[in-house]
């Protein structure tokens, strides 16, 4: 399916019935990282998969930020009339949750993000490098995004006015510190470390992410 949001075409999957629950890939993937969760969490929820601006078969832009990406889910939510859906975001989706978190407070009502980071400093130094090289090769704008943006301020975080969880890995891309100082910014904010696995391992083409989710959620 698509829809039309802030002059872009966004292509998503719905699946399921219950509470809707909108699901967020990372950066340059598709909502197809989903393909081993969204079966388990269909029995509970309305899951709408989206492929965000540039991504999948979603409109190509030129460059990337993550405010347009969270206008986007604002639109999305309101053009289907959603009501209070749950937000889970993985990575840059987890960046975009947030976002849609303080910006339309009364939207959500329950947000998840996996390996979420509030600047590029919150990531590792070996991952920054990496990227850099990587940037230097291909001007890729999606490289370009990891490397200069989110800038959130965490006091921003205290708007977020429903109850939210984190999670990362134990080895994640998003150093441990910067992940608990977000958790202790937002005012009702669980958060678990998985153990053994990095950045994606529990996420992409996982049922773990679906069995926390629906552990968690109410």
């Amino acid at each position: 399916m698509e829809i039309n949001v802030n002059g872009v075409t966004l292509f998503y999957e719905a699946s399921g019935s219950g509470r809707p629950l909108i699901m967020l890939h990372g950066n340059g993937e598709t909502h197809e990282i989903f393909d081993a969760a969204i079966p388990l969490l269909s029995e509970r929820y309305t899951v709408y998969a989206i492929d965000t601006r540039g991504h999948g078969k979603s409109s190509p832009v030129a460059e990337y930020h993550y405010r347009d990406m969270a206008q986007d889910i604002i639109a999305f939510i309101r053009e289907l009339d959603l009501e209070k859906p749950v937000l889970y975001g993985f990575s840059d989706g987890g960046i975009t949750a947030l976002l849609v978190g303080f910006l339309a407070p009364e939207l959500p009502s329950f947000l998840v993000g996996s390996g979420v980071n509030l600047s590029p400093y919150g990531l590792t130094r070996e991952f920054l490098h990496e990227s850099k090289l990587e940037w230097r090769k291909t001007k890729s704008p999606l490289i370009k995004l990891i490397l200069t943006e989110p800038h959130i301020f965490r006091g921003a975080l205290s708007k977020i006015r429903v109850p939210v969880y984190l999670t990362a890995g134990e080895h994640d891309l998003v150093r441990l510190s910067h992940t608990l100082r977000i958790a202790c910014s937002i005012p009702q904010c669980g958060l678990r470390i998985f153990e053994g696995e990095d950045h994606a391992s529990y996420i992409v083409h996982s049922e773990k992410i679906a069995a926390f989710l629906l552990d968690v959620l109410p």
